[in-house]
């Protein structure tokens, strides 16, 4: 079949692709940047990526009408604006009214567990795109999931936050909190199995794991895989503001989606049972085997996708990566230094693993204080690390950079800056003629901007000297 993506860089949507083509069908992705698509898509004969954006019907004419099965899996911009519920709904009728002048016979949608009498925003947003999704044209299939667990995926992530960094956690009454986590591969299953499977035409199913459990004895369970003793207190003080500052302070989320994620997590998420694990045969991990599975593929380097990734993992938006791939120069200060490569190979592989466990290779602390500070002003910090410990693609997050553009073979990283900043700011890795060029690059917003640059130049100078001088250094 010809299976069109909608999200196909993001969390799901990157996990999905391989499992389709494993089927023996044609995959139509549709990103709103090109330049974030996996490279190995190019190769591929059975993959054909369109750029286009649901918020713009006119960019949307590109995807074909031979479509059979169609997958939306748009969610990430739930955490990126205060009316995002607006933005999704109409996505959710863009898609609709250019998916009925196509021959799709099925849309299957990724929702969530709204069963609770009082849902969060986040949920009735989703529950509302349901509604709009719905047509006369093709079949609808929903599946209502709750916590997705599995190696990169948001709730993995912070849970892994809390647990390895708080022998004690001092935590707010929503722990006690009842859901039913289901593994990322099961999430997986149920979607490809459903593709083209007339019985599951018009029909919605909540999909969960087989165990009813609180956040606090998620936590806990978790802690067992891991081999940690951990003690949780559970507090009926703490606000949901003051909740989010916890999350955000302790994890590598950011403030909007940490808010997000206290709104969500005060509402139960237990689903209605059916027959749909029967008529798909699936049979559920349960969350401790997930968390398993989740760390054999994190000590296999295997991460799929990660949410750190997403575009608004920052709490900013930024939707096309080739606004931001020209480097300015009108207006700038740059630092610029350049060294003789002692072996252009190694020292690529070199600045491909920077950043995240393997720090900035050069004043270590002074990273680290900078982190802190970014944090402290409403910033990511460093806490986001990086997916893959040597491999990097556009798009990926850096600790507070974001891959702009990375080509092994042009020999040339770029980097643009989420960190909390009066301007914007790149960092540049190029290597020509056997000679590595690193440029950082600030452009200032006002006085702020010129002030914050020369009271850091003092610090550029020799941490880049550092840096670059490390980064040559390699035989």
């Amino acid at each position: 079949m010809n299976i069109l993506v909608t999200g196909a860089t993001g969390y799901i949507g990157k996990r999905i692709i391989p499992s389709l083509l494993n089927e023996g069908h044609t995959v139509v992705c549709i990103v709103r940047d090109k330049l974030r698509a996996d490279k190995s898509y190019i190769e591929d004969e059975n993959i054909q990526v369109i750029e286009g954006d649901f918020l713009k019907p006119e960019t949307l004419i590109d995807i074909p009408k031979n479509i059979d099965v169609a997958y939306y899996l748009i969610h990430s911009m739930s955490n990126a604006s205060k009316n995002f519920d607006s933005l999704e709904a109409r996505c959710a009728i863009n898609f609709k009214t250019y998916l009925e002048t196509t021959q799709v016979k099925q849309v299957i949608y990724l929702s969530g567990i709204s069963n609770d009498e009082k849902l969060s925003k986040h949920l009735n947003s989703r529950k509302k795109v349901e509604e709009k999704l719905a047509s006369k044209h093709y079949a609808l299939t929903v599946f209502r999931a709750g916590i997705i667990v599995g190696s990169g995926s948001s709730s993995f992530e912070i849970i892994r936050d809390l647990v390895e960094k708080l022998p004690i956690m001092i935590a707010p009454k929503w722990l006690n909190t009842k859901t039913q986590p289901l593994s990322v591969r099961d999430v997986l299953i149920f979607l490809t199995k459903a593709a083209g499977n007339e019985h599951l035409y018009n029909t919605t199913y909540d999909v969960f794991g087989p165990e009813v459990l609180t956040y606090k004895q998620m936590l806990l369970q978790f802690a067992k895989v891991r081999g940690l003793k951990r003690s949780i207190i559970t507090v009926p003080i703490m606000t949901p503001k003051l909740s989010s500052y916890w999350l955000y302070f302790v994890t590598s989320t950011s403030y909007r989606l940490a808010t997000s994620l206290v709104d969500s997590m005060g509402v139960q998420i237990v689903g209605k049972p059916s027959a749909i694990n029967t008529i798909l045969n699936v049979q559920p991990l349960t969350y401790t085997e997930a968390v398993s599975l989740a760390f054999e593929k994190i000590e296999q380097n295997g991460i799929i996708s990660s949410w750190k990734d997403s575009m608004v993992s920052s709490g900013r938006l930024i939707n096309q990566l080739h606004k931001y791939i020209n480097v300015p120069t009108y207006g700038c200060f740059k630092d610029y230094k350049a060294r003789n490569v002692i072996n252009a190979e190694k020292t690529i592989d070199k600045i491909w693993a920077i950043g995240g466990k393997n720090g900035w290779y050069y004043g270590t602390i002074l990273w680290r204080i900078r982190g802190y500070i970014d944090k402290l002003f409403g910033g990511i910090g460093l806490r986001r690390g990086r997916t893959s410990p040597t491999e990097l693609d556009a798009g990926d997050a850096l600790d507070f950079w974001r891959v702009i553009f990375a080509d092994k073979k042009q020999q040339k990283l770029l980097l643009y800056a989420e960190m909390r900043l009066p301007g914007e700011a790149w960092l540049e890795f190029k290597i020509e003629d056997n000679i590595l060029k690193q440029t950082a690059t600030f452009r200032p917003r006002g006085i702020w901007g010129r002030l914050y640059w020369y009271s850091v130049l003092p610090f550029h100078g020799f941490i880049f000297t550092g840096m670059i001088n490390k980064l040559v250094n390699v035989k």
